[in-house]
C-alpha cells in the first residue's frame, strides 16, 4: 500500500505540474461510475447459498484528465465483497489503475497501467473484461512511434496486474506493422491493400526457488527463466475479397498448465472472406498446440496472468439456450473450422416479399489434436500430427431467418444444433447433443412503445446426474416478454424451465430506467450455475437467487 500511495502522489504531482504549465482551464475531466450489487439467499433446488454479507457489490470509478497532448487517469475499484462468480482475492478497495500519457503526431508514450494488443493477440493481449473478472493490465511503459506513413512501431515493458497486487515477473514486447499502400505512394489508390506485421514478446521469471520434480525420481525440471513468443501476420484485401492470417511460435515453457513439459508451442489462425451488397461469407481455421502463455508458471487460476490470447472460432450466440454451453478456447491444443454466410433476399421477390428477408447460417467444428504420449514432466510430453484430429470438443450449426412482416412487426426464427464435450470444462461424461428452436417477435406500436416476445425450446440427450451436478442438462423451455417505453423505461419478464430430465425453474424480472448518461437497472430472480464465456474466455458463475442492481453514469 505504501508503494501504491507513492505512485498516486507522483501521478497527482505530474497532473498538477501539467495543469500549471498549460493552464487548468485548458484541460477537462471526464469519467464514468458503475456500481453493481447482488443479494442472494439459499435455494436447495438450484444450489444457491446464503451470502454472509447479505449484500455483495462491485464498484468502479474511472477518471480521465486531458490537456492538449497530455492525459492522465486513474480507476478506483471497490469489491465489498465481490459478487458471486468473482475471485475472493478481489476483496478490498483502492486505486487499481493509474497512468500518465503523452501523444503528439507520430509518437506516444504511456507510463503506469495500460492495455495493448499485438495483431490478434496471439503473442500479446493486455486487456480487461469486467464481466469476466479479468484485468491483466501491464504496469510499466508503452511506447508507439511512426517514423513514416504506414509504419507503426510499438514497445512495451511491465508487470501484469494480479488482483490488488502484480506479478513479480517481467513482460517485454516489440511489434512492427507495415501498410504498403501508405508506404508506396503509387499504391495509395490501388484496389489491392496489403498490411504485414510481426511481434516478439518475452517474459522473465526466476527459477531459483522452484523445485519441480521430474518423472524420474531424484531429478528436477530445469526451468527456463526466459520464455519468448514470436508472431507474424498478414492482412490482404482486394475489392470484396479478404485474406488474413497470423502464426505464432512459443519457446519451451514448462508450466503448471502443460504439466511441465518442454514441447514448444504454436498457433495458426486464418480467415478468408468475401462481401458484396446483400451478401457476405467468411471461413476461419485455427490450430493451437501448447500455446498457454502466462507470466507465472505456477498460477492456480486458469484465467489469470495470461500474456496472450487465442481468438475464439465459434459464434457468440445471443439466445439463452444456444449459449447455454459456451465454448472455452483450449489453449493447450485444438483444431477448429468455422463458416459464416449472410444473404438478403431483395424486396418484391418470391423469398423476399414486400420487405425483404435476411438469412444467416453459421457452423463450426472444434476438435482436439491427434497426439501420442512421449513422456511426462521434463520431456517433450507428446507428439502430434499437424492435420490429425482428436476427439470432438464442440460443434454447432445455426440457421436464422429474419423478416419484417409489416411496417411495425419484425420476426426472426432460429434453429440450432450443438454438440458439446464436457471434458473442455474438466468434467467426464458423454457428449451432449442439443436441438434448439427460437422464435423472436417485435411489435413497434408507436414511436415510443414497443414489445418483444421470445420463445425458446431445447431438446437434449443429456440427463441430470447428481454426481456431476450439471444443471444445464435435460430438456428446456423458455419464454420472455419485454416492454420498452422509449427513451427511458423497459420491463422484462422471463422464465426458463427444465421440464424433462433436468432440474430447475429460473424466473427473472428486470426493470430499467435511463435518463441522459445515467442508467439504473433492477432484477429479481434466479441465475443458473454455469459458465459465462466472452470471446472464448470463460469463468464459472455460481447459482444465485435474489436481487441484482446496476447503476452507471458518465460525465
Amino acid at each position: 500500500m505504501k508503494r501504491r500511495f507513492i505512485c498516486l502522489t507522483a501521478l497527482l504531482a505530474v497532473c498538477s505540474m501539467s495543469a500549471m504549465a498549460q493552464g487548468i482551464m485548458g484541460g477537462h475531466v471526464t469519467g464514468s461510475i458503475q456500481l453493481d450489487g447482488q443479494i442472494s439467499h439459499r435455494d436447495t433446488i438450484i444450489g444457491s447459498q446464503d451470502v454472509p454479507q447479505k449484500l455483495l457489490s462491485n464498484a468502479r470509478a474511472d477518471i480521465l484528465y486531458t490537456n492538449g497532448n497530455f492525459s492522465a487517469g486513474l480507476r478506483y475499484e471497490a469489491y465489498l465483497g465481490p459478487m458471486l462468480g468473482f475471485r475472493p482475492d478481489y476483496e478490498g478497495q483502492g486505486i487499481a489503475n493509474y497512468f500518465v500519457s503523452y501523444k503528439k503526431e507520430n509518437f506516444a508514450i504511456t507510463a503506469g497501467h495500460f492495455y495493448e494488443q499485438f495483431g490478434n493477440g496471439m503473442s500479446l493481449r493486455a486487456y480487461e473484461d469486467r464481466y469476466l473478472g479479468i484485468d491483466n493490465a501491464l504496469r510499466g511503459f508503452n511506447v508507439m512511434y511512426s517514423p513514416l506513413s504506414g509504419v507503426i512501431l510499438k514497445g512495451v515493458i511491465g508487470r501484469q496486474r494480479y488482483f490488488w497486487l502484480e506479478s513479480k515477473n517481467i513482460v517485454r514486447g516489440l511489434d512492427a506493422e507495415l501498410s504498403f499502400n501508405d508506404i508506396v505512394k503509387s499504391w495509395a489508390d490501388a484496389k489491392t491493400r496489403l498490411t504485414i506485421g510481426g511481434s516478439f514478446v518475452s517474459k522473465y521469471e526466476s527459477a531459483v526457488n522452484d523445485w519441480i520434480p521430474a518423472n524420474v525420481n531424484g531429478y528436477k525440471v530445469n526451468l527456463p527463466e526466459n520464455v519468448a513468443t514470436a508472431a507474424v501476420r498478414m492482412d490482404l484485401a482486394h475489392g470484396g475479397f479478404g485474406l488474413k492470417a497470423e502464426y505464432a511460435h512459443k519457446s519451451q515453457d514448462p508450466n503448471d498448465l502443460n504439466n511441465y513439459i518442454f514441447r514448444e508451442g504454436n498457433v495458426l489462425w486464418m480467415s478468408a472472406s468475401y462481401s458484396q451488397r446483400g451478401m457476405s461469407a467468411n471461413i476461419q481455421a485455427k490450430r493451437v498446440d501448447n500455446m498457454g502463455f502466462r507470466s507465472s508458471r505456477t498460477e492456480p487460476y486458469t484465467e489469470m496472468l495470461f500474456i496472450n490470447y487465442i481468438p475464439a472460432i465459434s459464434k457468440q450466440h445471443t439466445y439463452s439456450f444456444l449459449s447455454m454451453y459456451p465454448y472455452a478456447t483450449q489453449s493447450m491444443g485444438e483444431m477448429g473450422l468455422q463458416g459464416d454466410f449472410m444473404y438478403k433476399f431483395k424486396k418484391e421477390t418470391l423469398l423476399g416479399g414486400k420487405y425483404g428477408t435476411d438469412i444467416h447460417i453459421n457452423a463450426s467444428l472444434i476438435t482436439g489434436l491427434d497426439t501420442v504420449d512421449a513422456g511426462g514432466r521434463g520431456t517433450d510430453g507428446y507428439t502430434s500430427s499437424f492435420f490429425g484430429t482428436g476427439d470432438t470438443y464442440y460443434g454447432d450449426l445455426s440457421v436464422e431467418v429474419a423478416k419484417k412482416l409489416s411496417s411495425s412487426v419484425k420476426f426472426a426464427a432460429t434453429y440450432g444444433y450443438v454438440v458439446f464435450n464436457p471434458i473442455t470444462e474438466g468434467h467426464a461424461g458423454d457428449n451432449h447433443h442439443n436441438h434448439v428452436v427460437v422464435a423472436d417477435l417485435t411489435w413497434k406500436m408507436n414511436k415510443k412503445n414497443s414489445i418483444r416476445f421470445e420463445a425458446e425450446w431445447m431438446g437434449s440427450d443429456s440427463k441430470y446426474d447428481e454426481s456431476i451436478d450439471d444443471k444445464r442438462a435435460g430438456d428446456w423451455i423458455m419464454g420472455l416478454v419485454e416492454y420498452n417505453f422509449a427513451p427511458s423505461w423497459f420491463v422484462s419478464v422471463s422464465d426458463q424451465y427444465a421440464y424433462n430430465d433436468g432440474i430447475g425453474n429460473y424466473y427473472n424480472l428486470s426493470v430499467g430506467y435511463t435518463k441522459g448518461a445515467t442508467r439504473l437497472q433492477l432484477g429479481y430472480g434466479k441465475q443458473r450455475e454455469g459458465i459465462i464465456c466472452i470471446g472464448g474466455v470463460c469463468r464459472n458463475v455460481p447459482a444465485s437467487n435474489g436481487l441484482t442492481f446496476s447503476l452507471t453514469t458518465s460525465f
